[in-house]
């Protein structure tokens, strides 16, 4: 018996020195002793801007770190054989590894094309600015570094639907080449939100289909991963990633965890995708992090008790990966919305110790983030390590208070000493009782993040009697005790 528990290696702003894949290696054993049995790595390929890149920007999926291509023989993050030996030690651990899927778009074009294009406006896709325009798009593709090694294909203006620049006037623009749709099976932000950056693959076409394909099962029988992080679903045909992952588990021969990056604050949007590709996938709860960050930044005047009511893990529970940052949400980033300190342990309580969904913790919480003046997260790598020892059992819910909110796990047979009690608020103190199971009758409690406290004992009837969460620094003050 363990509980999952997810960990996204990697922050934005990770040195530029292809170590990381060496980090990895050195951290695997540690990761695994603290509860982190899941690690979510970053996308391998070679990104246009060369070491620089975090991998978003994709050039080259077949260059994992080998070839002379983009200034650069390794990545951001390593070598080829160093991004094969960190996958090979995390799995030796017993940490499954996810790696990061981009299909989305491409950037970084080895040459330009003359392409006739209809300009959209960027908050109406389907309103044309002008039609039959002749732009000079960077679509061409031919890899020349790579020398046609893994696969001769280059790609071209035909599999691409769109770009965001002509080179000939040098301008910014939504540029749907003629003849072509966005797929209607997008989100609909802007109208349609099939386009997103550089040039967005044509998932009509049947070329590309076959050459996104081809390319994931190369990377599947070189990499031997156990899942998949995919990135920016909602900018990308539904039904293309439903047939596309059915050939990748098919041709692997077995079920993978898949995870979507579903950026949207509208859970509907996110129990649709799941029903639309067959609840292949699970998807990170991205109303949960918002409501999180509602709490956070409201002084208190937030109902704690209705902070799942519109998350995917009270709609969904089996498809939730939760989470409190990421890489995205962290300062500098468009969509940043980071979690103030004040709050981030309460966060992480509320995602590692509960029975539903699976937690990912973010890299930049787990080891801070110097460049940023940020430290790590207080107390995170405990709240990890009673996951893994202690958050077992019947869970025993009460937010049923505006501000003090808690929940009680009950413990189970096959794990010594399991159960919790988890008492959080986001203002001032005060007291709860709460059931935590007649197996702890007689148990005594100690609060984790201030053992000098006078511990709790759970009387016959299993109940935790006046829990005190006291009001003193920072704005925050949270009871863990098991």
């Amino acid at each position: 018996m363990e509980n999952k528990t997810m960990m996204q290696y990697f922050q934005w702003n990770l040195p530029e020195d292809s170590l990381h894949w060496k980090r990895c290696i050195d951290n695997a054993e540690e990761l695994a002793d603290t509860g982190i049995n899941m690690v979510w790595l970053p996308p391998a390929y070679k990104g246009a801007s060369g070491t620089k890149s975090t991998g978003y920007d994709v050039y080259d999926m077949y260059d994992l770190g080998e070839f002379e291509q983009k200034g650069t023989i390794p990545t951001k993050y390593g070598t080829k054989e160093e991004y094969l030996n960190a996958i090979q030690v995390m799995q030796s651990k017993g940490i499954k590894v996810l790696v990061d899927i981009v299909l989305n778009h491409m950037t970084g074009a080895d040459a330009t094309e003359e392409v006739m294009a209809d300009i959209n406006c960027d908050n109406n896709r389907h309103h044309d600015l002008a039609q039959n325009q002749m732009i000079t798009a960077w679509t061409k593709f031919e890899f020349a570094g790579r020398g046609g090694k893994y696969s001769d294909f280059k790609w071209n203006y035909t599999h691409f639907t769109g770009t965001d620049w002509d080179e000939s006037k040098k301008q910014k623009g939504i540029y749907n080449f003629r003849g072509k749709q966005w797929k209607h099976d997008t989100d609909l932000e802007k109208c349609n939100y099939d386009y997103l950056m550089g040039v967005d693959l044509d998932t009509d076409n049947e070329e590309t289909v076959a050459a996104v394909t081809n390319w994931g099962k190369w990377y599947y029988d070189t990499i031997k991963p156990d899942g998949f992080r995919l990135d920016a679903v909602k900018h990308i045909s539904t039904a293309f990633y439903k047939k596309w992952l059915e050939d990748i588990k098919q041709y692997a021969g077995k079920d993978l965890f898949v995870v979507g990056e579903y950026w949207s604050n509208h859970v509907k949007a996110l129990t649709h995708y799941l029903s639309a590709t067959g609840n292949q996938v699970t998807l990170f709860d991205v109303p949960l992090h918002f409501a999180f960050y509602k709490a956070a930044t409201s002084n208190g005047n937030v109902d704690m008790g209705a902070i799942f009511n519109d998350s995917l893990l009270n709609q969904c529970p089996d498809s939730a990966v939760t989470f409190v940052d990421n890489h995205d949400t962290q300062p500098g980033q468009a969509l940043c919305s980071f979690i103030p300190k004040w709050f981030k342990s309460i966060a992480y309580a509320i995602i590692l110790l509960q029975e539903k969904g699976i937690p990912c913790v973010f890299y930049g919480d787990y080891y801070g983030m110097p460049e940023s003046g940020i430290e790590p997260v207080e107390g995170l790598k405990k709240l990890i390590s009673i996951r893994k020892k202690y958050a077992y059992g019947v869970q025993h819910n009460y937010y049923d208070h505006h501000s003090i909110v808690g929940f009680t796990r009950e413990g189970v047979d096959e794990m010594d000493n399991s159960g919790v009690v988890v008492l959080l608020t986001d203002s001032v103190g005060g007291s709860k009782q709460m059931y935590a199971g007649k197996r702890n009758a007689g148990k005594t409690f100690y609060n984790i993040f201030n053992l000098s406290q006078t511990p709790v004992t759970i009387d016959e009837c299993g109940l935790v009697k006046k829990l005190y969460n006291l009001y003193f620094n920072s704005r925050h003050n949270s009871w863990i005790v098991l």
